[in-house]
């Protein structure tokens, strides 16, 4: 992989949800090396201590476990974040769920529901929560994780399509009502990357996704992380309510 292009985030605080693997893991690591103090939310208390063990010499780091889906529990952690690190400056909206493959009308109730709750409803709960400290100080970047499958609708993962969908529609809202603030609100919508995620999926849908991107391979975590790295920078001043394509050249539009 090319050099990393350096950018400073001295003195800025992060939170980056589903930070212990995958590509939140990689975009701690960016936002650590380019100089942020990150907390790292994820559902998994174990793997969430391994990781902040192994990256602490790279940074400041700060584990909170968070289940998304929950409200209070995402308030209670901005206040933990808060009392360890200060203000938060960055949100990284990256906590997800695949969900089962299925058609739609064979789709099981129950994990619709559970795809909705983390991938979008987390993603809504995690911004209420944050955004009224960003307002407050006049500052802030924001970049919601969404897909490429949001875009296009992934055959038989209609929960996950639709879950992505409703995080770029809610990135744009987002985006024209804070347009007034120095706060910027984007998202991104990466072809399939190869982590753990995978485990959730059938080979059968594994191999449609990658026969869809014209590079003819799955994303890195951190090609992705790079990407949102630059979002999450005082750089990005102008782009607010944006989706930024990282499939490869899948995406039509």
């Amino acid at each position: 992989m090319a050099a990393m292009n350096q950018l400073d985030f001295g003195g800025q605080r992060a939170v980056v949800t589903g930070a212990a693997e995958g590509i939140g893991r990689a975009i701690t690591e960016r936002l650590l090396d380019s100089g942020a103090a990150v907390a790292l939310w994820d559902l998994n208390p174990d793997m969430l201590g391994q990781t902040c063990e192994a990256l602490a010499a790279r940074g400041s780091v700060h584990g909170v476990a968070v289940d998304v889906t929950d409200a209070a529990g995402v308030e209670a952690a901005v206040a933990d974040t808060q009392a360890a690190l200060g203000a938060i400056d960055v949100l990284v909206n990256n906590a997800g769920i695949a969900g089962p493959n299925a058609v739609t009308w064979e789709y099981p109730l129950d994990d619709w529901r559970q795809v909705m709750a983390v991938d979008l409803d987390g993603v809504f709960h995690c911004c209420r929560a944050v955004l009224p400290g960003m307002i407050e100080r006049n500052y802030g970047r924001v970049v919601n994780i969404a897909s490429i499958a949001g875009k296009e609708g992934n055959p038989n993962a209609s929960a996950y399509s639709a879950a992505k969908a409703g995080v770029i529609a809610l990135t744009k809202s987002l985006g024209k009502e804070l347009a007034s603030y120095d706060i910027a609100v984007n998202c991104v919508t990466p072809a399939a990357a190869r982590t753990r995620i995978f485990d959730q999926i059938t080979q059968q849908h594994i191999d449609y996704m990658l026969s869809k991107i014209p590079r003819g391979r799955f994303v890195t975590v951190e090609e992705v992380a790079a990407l949102a790295a630059w979002l999450c920078s005082r750089e990005c001043s102008f782009s607010t309510g944006a989706v930024f394509d990282i499939s490869g050249g899948r995406a039509t539009y």
